[in-house]
């Protein structure tokens, strides 16, 4: 969750004069993002596949709010929810003008032994080999997106203790390369990580491209795009470590940065971890609440460790961001966990801010 958000989209849509630009002088400050849904190529495949999902209704401060989530609906289902994901490998390749460097997350391989894509498939949010135990609950041995939507309905999940909707073995496409000109990016340093950076537009149109190349992608499955030790910009503010949105098609999908420097803003699946729990609740980039677009991701700034929570699987630590429950955005505290506002307590936290 990220209060600048709403500026970035801005500077999206709006980018800055060229004499403006030349005394511009770019910042540098962890993001995440949601841009709404726009168009993309078209290919002669189906749409009749979709995405399952639910409303969840509440009343706040006397004003009806309906937000659309994904999976089935935990107060009528008892059941498993399973939904596809291909993974998307980008290696990014900068020229001698721009950092003479390639970030390949096909091939980078970890101190684990894993490579970058390997080991994002061998983390909490595809694995189910962490129970998480929340101050004496046990939500379940489950994939880390699953246990916070079970915790977000709580009231209702206790009840039908078999729900759960969870991200399906993911399949890797072919890896696709970017050759990140001058223009839209280069290799700097941030956070203490020798990192890419390539602008968000520019990226999105490459993504929008590769969404079309693949014949296996429909509206019923989650392409996810990968890169390694890379931010994108916008406006030349630099860093954004993910984002999350849909075509007019109604083709949700989803990017991230897997940063291999301990302790910096996207460290490992982090970012995965806050953009997936953002597409869960809120996939067409489209949901709305007292506080504006529902967007779950808590710590991009401002928090700890930009609130991620190490956990360890299989001998190797994966961060998890904390992610706000529907509490957070004015619905019944009565439905969440202990009636708590994220998943890991943020007591800091209470009804978001900006609400009426």
């Amino acid at each position: 969750m990220n209060k600048s958000m709403v500026l970035s989209a801005i500077m999206l849509l709006a980018p800055y004069s060229e004499s403006y630009a030349d005394e511009y002088v770019p910042i540098s400050k962890p993001m995440y993002m949601s841009l709404p849904a726009h168009g993309a190529p078209e290919r002669a495949t189906s749409h009749a596949a979709k995405l399952p999902t639910w409303n969840t209704v509440y009343t706040y401060n006397g004003t009806k709010y309906s937000d659309a989530m994904l999976g089935a609906n935990p107060a009528k289902s008892n059941v498993t929810t399973t939904i596809l994901v291909y993974i998307i490998p980008i290696k990014l390749v900068y020229g001698a003008d721009n950092g003479n460097m390639v970030f390949d997350p096909a091939k980078h391989v970890l101190p684990n032994g894993n490579t970058v894509v390997g080991d994002l498939i061998a983390s909490p949010l595809f694995s189910s080999g962490v129970d998480f135990i929340q101050d004496g609950t046990n939500l379940g041995a489950t994939q880390y997106i699953d246990a916070f939507q079970r915790g977000n309905f709580w009231t209702a999940v206790r009840k039908n203790p078999n729900y759960h909707i969870l991200l399906g073995d993911p399949k890797v496409l072919s890896e696709q390369t970017i050759k990140v000109t001058q223009a839209q990016g280069k290799v700097t340093t941030e956070f203490g990580a020798n990192v890419g950076t390539m602008d968000i537009n520019d990226f999105d149109a490459m993504a929008q491209r590769y969404i079309a190349k693949f014949s296996k992608i429909n509206p019923g499955v989650l392409p996810l795009f990968v890169t390694y030790d890379a931010y994108l910009t916008s406006g030349g503010d630099c860093c954004i470590g993910g984002y999350h949105s849909a075509t007019d098609a109604s083709q949700t999908y989803v990017y991230s940065t897997y940063i291999d420097v301990p302790g910096a803003f996207s460290q490992d699946v982090s970012g995965f971890s806050h953009e997936l729990g953002e597409w869960m609740d809120n996939a067409f980039a489209n949901n709305n609440t007292p506080c504006g677009s529902l967007d779950v991701g808590v710590g991009s700034d401002g928090e700890a460790n930009y609130g991620d929570f190490p956990y360890v699987l299989n001998g190797s630590t994966y961060n998890l961001q904390d992610l706000a429950f529907m509490s957070y955005f004015g619905a019944p505290r009565s439905r969440s966990l202990h009636g708590w506002f994220s998943f890991q307590d943020n007591q800091s936290l209470g009804v978001c801010s900006n609400a009426p």
